[in-house]
């Protein structure tokens, strides 16, 4: 089978989830299950596709990112890569992301993957997400089948946007941060002096309830004496966010912001007391499975995609309730039996997930709707 995945997302992120699924769907493809696959992307920025087999053709050339370069290399990409895409001759062709004009389709089939709903329910109508909602609506009537990372997400597609449940598939993702990631032993000895902390990773805005966390987290002495709050990634605390730290009566030394490589949130995973994921809604949410393979306990939000993820390897709470989220804290840190539990549940969940699994369940569906 001819499988081609077209420029959109490898255009516009240079790092990020949705080129990381592409990417290791695409390399998976080719050497799990043995496909002629070609990723046309004629400007590029993104760094995983690098990275992929030399099976996996690649039209295109990585250029330098700089602002607005999605928008600017987009009308080049989509035209070049429609001549390109119509000399392959695919069989299928999967879109990165959301267009309200499609590529090119000829005999081909055109699957789509719907990732949350999270514009069409946190977005306000006059919002810049408005507009995104209406290429994603574009795309979903264009697209011959949808594949949905979670059970969640297809539901929330199909009551808000009238999809048919039979042009829907469900198809879990996998996750790359394995113990194989694990960081150097210098990383690991200048944590071992860190004082014990709770791990938040992640972008922290709107619907990820950062803020609730902080609340949960001042509400508490126990934890306020005894753990740091070490949150990795999402760029610098934003003025708004350090305003809200000394609001609440923190220490700016008791709550940090950290950045590294995958080794080194490796090595955070490895050493916190707790992960917390406080978010108000996931389309799937990849950071639980990391630190459960990690041997991190887990503490976590149940609602949307979460429970479906975690199963029983997580101690959840209610994310809009700020004293839900602490007690479910103070549970894991105080209770080592339970921390234990949770640890060896994680160690079974993440068997579940993997990008071999996901490349081998989305081909069945490239088979079902070619057939």
């Amino acid at each position: 089978m001819k499988v081609a995945f077209d420029h959109q997302i490898f255009a516009w992120q240079k790092y990020g989830g949705i080129s990381r699924y592409m990417a290791e769907l695409a390399g998976q493809l080719t050497s799990v299950c043995k496909q002629n696959v070609a990723i046309f992307a004629p400007f590029y920025i993104n760094s995983y596709i690098k990275h992929l087999p030399n099976e996996v053709r690649l039209f295109g050339v990585r250029v330098p990112a700089f602002k607005y370069c999605g928008r600017i290399y987009r009308p080049i990409n989509y035209w070049i890569a429609r001549l390109c895409i119509h000399l392959f001759k695919p069989d299928i062709i999967h879109e990165t992301y959301f267009s309200s004009i499609g590529i090119f389709k000829g005999n081909a089939k055109i699957i789509l993957t719907v990732y949350d709903m999270i514009d069409e329910i946190f977005s306000e109508p006059q919002s810049p997400s408005s507009v995104a909602c209406k290429e994603k609506l574009s795309a979903v009537k264009r697209a011959d089948h949808i594949i949905c990372i979670s059970e969640s997400t297809r539901r929330d597609l199909i009551r808000l946007l009238n999809v048919p449940i039979k042009k829907t598939s469900v198809v879990h993702l996998g996750f790359s941060l394995t113990r194989d990631s694990e960081s150097s032993s210098d990383l690991i000895s200048n944590l071992n002096n860190t004082s014990s902390f709770i791990l938040y990773v992640g972008n922290r805005n709107g619907h990820k309830n950062f803020r609730g966390l902080l609340h949960a987290y001042a509400q508490s002495d126990f934890l306020k004496n005894k753990y740091k709050l070490i949150c990795f990634g999402g760029g610098r605390f934003s003025a708004s966010e350090i305003s809200l730290i000394q609001e609440l009566d923190l220490k700016l030394d008791n709550v940090q912001q950290v950045s590294g490589s995958d080794a080194a949130l490796g090595a955070y995973y490895k050493l916190a007391k707790v992960f917390v994921y406080p978010s108000l809604y996931e389309g799937f949410g990849i950071p639980p499975l990391e630190a459960m393979s990690f041997n991190c306990p887990v503490v976590c939000s149940n609602t949307s995609s979460m429970p479906e993820v975690v199963g029983d390897a997580a101690l959840m709470f209610d994310p809009k309730d700020c004293e839900s989220i602490k007690v479910a804290i103070e549970r894991v840190v105080e209770n080592e039996e339970l921390r234990g539990d949770l640890v060896n549940r994680g160690r079974n969940r993440v068997q579940f997930f993997s990008w071999e699994k996901c490349a081998e369940e989305t081909f069945e569906v490239y088979k079902s709707v070619r057939s």
